[in-house]
């Protein structure tokens, strides 16, 4: 009872539904909801407003909550994302960033407000059919209809949100959530009393499973490791077992700061945007152990013939990509751990380790050579190789979708205890500075970098910094340090036209705005800095870094600028000179930067 209702003798207030959902949510360990008001879900928001120990992070746009929430667990804030919006358009504007959190495997529990039941049926305003609307993203999806409900949806929705790592909704009609809550469902037929009690899984796979891996990698003597997301955790125990085992380590995006990646044996990222050291350290290996990873692209792994031991904590998602022989279901520390000691007194040969470290330390020169190549105005791949230079031990990475993901992959050398992550298999542009702000929100103490095309900035960015400039005095470190290449062209889908179709750049589709950026982030009360000089570039970081507030480095970049994939083929190379010969506007660029860029990345990969 309250001091005031004490006082005057009135009852204490019975919790409502709302109430009760805010509640039980927080005993899952939900602190944080991103969302955005509205009609639908005033209900939800004056719960929140009455529970002091939970936050409301006011996104921009409903897109860019569903990011965050995925982002909040990608970052290490929570054990469950939470998105909270309104009916209707909000509703359907969440879609696209829990799709990110599906596919990424991210658990994330969305609550969506729904037209009263009353007048569900009626044709009123807002009322769209939401289970048929979320039936494909949602790993559990259900409508709060009665008080007596709430106990075990939230307790389902969020135990099916973490047991199989996906989305769980939960629809709120409007009037449900001012209903009176039940808080002990009735000990009768038809109700449910629920647990919401950590559920327990298997961490580590049976004995003559991993006896058969240990065996089975015992044999290789050119070993190659495919680490991803679901290594974190598992730092230690995956540098150790490089060793023991003599490996080459490749990592997917997700993954980079699982593993050094300045150590010579640590080839860099895989797949379109990875690294030739990375793509010889898979067509040269006698066995490959994946680690966490579901990496796509079929063609970047091993032919088929190549023993493999994979290990995942789903085991729907083993031996889903390459032939594997053994399949280890299990967390990979524990995991990895057991092997370790079965392979104890295991001496690899030196020789594969010594020609990985060899052709990565060639790559590294070579691209660094192509980031200093001289640009029209500044060459992308220098903004990027100044910041690897200076990251703080406890950096932040936000990544958005485009060549900035190209960049950071070739030129960010992060190692463990840094942070970083991206719409990994949605690859939705827009991400990034939604990323960014959960981030932020998980670790207020950390500086952020924040990485951005200038397409992915007019897309979400220019409205998210609206966001930044609203909560950046909250913070303890107020470094959250926006970069946007801003290039005036949608370079990706431009050189994929090339490349892939043999067709020019078609500039009603790929011309973008040219905007200042920089005087956009002055104008909200941040740092700005424009950087069209590449002597300018590192004195930009230095500066962003000594910040006392969020700053936007707007790097007038050039589009012309080539990502050239590890495996770059003729018939790439033959669409990519017809298209020149067709006329593409831009001609003059790609002869320019074409040539040095294949130059110097294709032949130190070639001859080692």
């Amino acid at each position: 009872m309250t001091p005031q209702t004490a006082a005057t003798g009135a009852q204490p207030r019975r919790p409502t539904v709302a109430d009760h959902v805010v509640d039980r949510l927080a005993s899952w360990g939900v602190r944080h909801y991103y969302g955005y008001p509205g009609d639908g879900i005033n209900g939800m928001t004056s719960a929140l407003q009455r529970r002091p120990d939970t936050r409301f992070v006011q996104l921009r746009h409903e897109e860019t909550a569903g990011f965050a929430a995925a982002a909040h667990v990608k970052y290490g804030g929570g054990p469950l994302g939470a998105a909270l919006v309104t009916s209707g358009p909000g509703a359907v504007h969440l879609l696209n960033g829990l799709y990110d959190a599906k596919l990424d495997h991210q658990p994330v529990v969305a609550l969506v407000g729904q037209t009263a039941l009353t007048a569900q049926g009626g044709g009123y305003y807002q009322e769209i059919d939401l289970l048929a609307l979320y039936k494909d993203v949602a790993g559990f999806l259900a409508q709060l209809d009665d008080p007596n409900q709430v106990r075990h949806l939230v307790d389902r929705a969020c135990r099916t949100a973490l047991a199989h790592r996906t989305v769980s909704v939960l629809v709120l009609p409007n009037d449900i959530q001012d209903e009176k809550a039940v808080l002990d469902p009735p000990h009768s037929h038809a109700h449910f009393a629920t647990s919401n009690a950590p559920s327990t899984r298997v961490t580590v796979p049976p004995e003559a499973d991993l006896r058969a891996a240990a065996e089975l990698l015992r044999g290789g003597e050119k070993v190659a490791m495919l680490v991803g997301q679901g290594a974190y955790g598992a730092e230690a125990e995956v540098a150790a077992i490089a060793e023991r085992l003599g490996a080459g380590v490749a990592t997917a995006l997700l993954a980079m700061p699982v593993v050094d990646q300045r150590e010579p044996w640590v080839t860099g990222s895989i797949g379109l945007l990875g690294t030739g050291p990375s793509w010889y350290l898979m067509k040269e290996c006698d066995r490959l152990l994946i680690v966490g990873s579901n990496m796509p692209y079929g063609e970047f792994y091993p032919s088929e013939g190549r023993p493999a031991v994979q290990i995942d904590i789903d085991g729907a998602q083993l031996g889903l990509r390459y032939p594997t022989e053994v399949n280890l279901a299990g967390d990979a520390a524990p995991t990895l751990r057991a092997l370790l000691d079965l392979l104890a007194g295991h001496t690899p040969p030196t020789e594969w380790r010594d020609d990985i470290a060899t052709r990565t330390a060639a790559w590294r020169t070579a691209q660094r050579k192509v980031a200093e190549q001289k640009a029209d105005p500044v060459n992308p791949q220098l903004v990027l190789a100044e910041l690897d230079e200076r990251l703080p031990a406890d950096a932040m990475l936000a990544v958005d979708c485009g060549t900035v993901t190209a960049w950071f992959a070739r030129h960010l050398h992060l190692r463990p205890g840094m942070l970083a992550s991206l719409s990994g298999t949605l690859l939705s542009m827009g991400g990034g500075l939604p990323y960014g702000i959960a981030a932020k929100f998980a670790h207020p103490d950390r500086p952020l970098f924040a990485l951005l095309g200038d397409g992915a900035m007019q897309m979400n960015g220019v409205n998210e910094l609206i966001t930044v400039s609203k909560y950046w005095r909250e913070w303890a470190d107020p470094r959250f340090v926006l970069l946007v290449l801003n290039n005036r062209d949608l370079s990706f889908v431009s050189w994929e036209q090339r490349a892939e179709e043999g067709t020019p750049k078609f500039d009603d589709s790929q011309l973008l705005p040219d905007v200042d950026y920089a005087a956009w982030g002055r104008t909200l009360g941040l740092h700005g800095i424009r950087v069209d000089d590449p002597a300018h570039v590192g004195a930009a970081w230095d500066t962003a870094l000594a910040a006392d507030r969020p700053t936007v480095i707007d790097a007038v970049v050039d589009p012309a600028e080539l990502m050239i994939p590890p495996q770059f083929t003729l018939e790439q190379a033959r669409h990519t000179a017809t298209a020149v010969i067709r006329g593409d506007s831009d001609w003059r660029g790609i002869l320019r930067r074409g040539v040095p860029t294949a130059v110097a990345t294709l032949l130190p990969h070639r001859a080692g």
